[in-house]
């Protein structure tokens, strides 16, 4: 039995291509090297992956490893990606991916997960559903069909740990291998409905091509009856707490500064 070969995934292509990859990228900080001067002095160095192959340049790794599925993945294969919310609304290289995503591939379908259930507290977590194309001067992305399982549900790892039949309606709606018979469960009429479909004209219009969106009204806010239990409360109020430290210490490494 031959050994996998390994090293870092990111930092060329390698060769070969598949028909389906199903991914869950590493979350956190954007790359960097630690290096220990002579002196015994520590500091870092963003690693930017600098790649032909690649939309943009980026230091963000969960950016960067979108481009690279994406030169994986034959013509016409699937992809399933776990991305943070960062992906979905960054500037500069994001907006840039976001949109030749939309153009060279059928981004087709992303699922917003519930909070606390990926990776270090305060990372909210998303599914990003794309088929690559061939070559084309018109947009592949027609439609982008959204599933909110974020807004009024309330999970915890233990106590309210999100189950299968949690997944029923979206694996439902889904409608794999027939998503042109897709229907909207939110209308004028249902605006409580979890599952909406946006048009690429509409996406490509919002600032900075964000695709984070959301449409669902927190129940919390509208109804003081409808609040979750005071500890989901306060597990939520760390949750975006910790999310919102995150951003700004990316903020604060990409102005040259590092974050304490």
């Amino acid at each position: 039995m031959g050994r996998e070969p390994v090293g870092d995934a990111l930092s060329s292509d390698p060769g070969e291509h598949f028909e389906v990859v199903l991914a869950n990228p590493p979350f956190g900080k954007k790359s960097s090297t630690v290096i220990v001067g002579e002196d015994g002095r520590v500091s870092s160095e963003k690693d930017t992956i600098e790649r032909d192959d690649f939309w943009a340049t980026t230091s963000n790794k969960q950016l960067n490893f979108v481009q690279h599925i994406k030169t994986i993945l034959d013509i016409h294969g699937r992809a399933a990606v776990v991305l943070p919310d960062n992906v979905l609304f960054e500037g500069g290289a994001g907006e840039t991916i976001r949109k030749k995503l939309m153009h060279e591939c059928d981004l087709h379908t992303l699922l917003r997960l519930p909070t606390g259930l990926f990776y270090a507290q305060g990372v909210k977590a998303n599914v990003l559903f794309f088929d690559k194309k061939p070559a084309s001067e018109k947009p592949w992305t027609q439609k982008l069909w959204i599933y909110d399982l974020r807004t009024n549900k309330h999970f915890t790892l233990k106590t309210n740990p999100l189950r299968r039949e949690d997944l029923d309606e979206f694996v439902q709606l889904f409608m794999s291998g027939k998503r042109h018979k897709r229907t909207e469960t939110w209308s004028p009429a249902n605006p409580d409905g979890r599952w909406r479909a946006y048009a690429y004209s509409d996406l490509i219009a919002r600032d900075k091509t964000s695709l984070d969106i959301f449409w669902l009204k927190d129940q919390s806010l509208a109804d003081g009856d409808n609040l979750p239990p005071p500890q989901v409360i306060a597990q939520e109020i760390v949750e975006d707490l910790q999310a919102a430290l995150e951003q700004f210490k990316l903020i604060a490494e990409d102005m040259g500064k590092p974050a304490p």
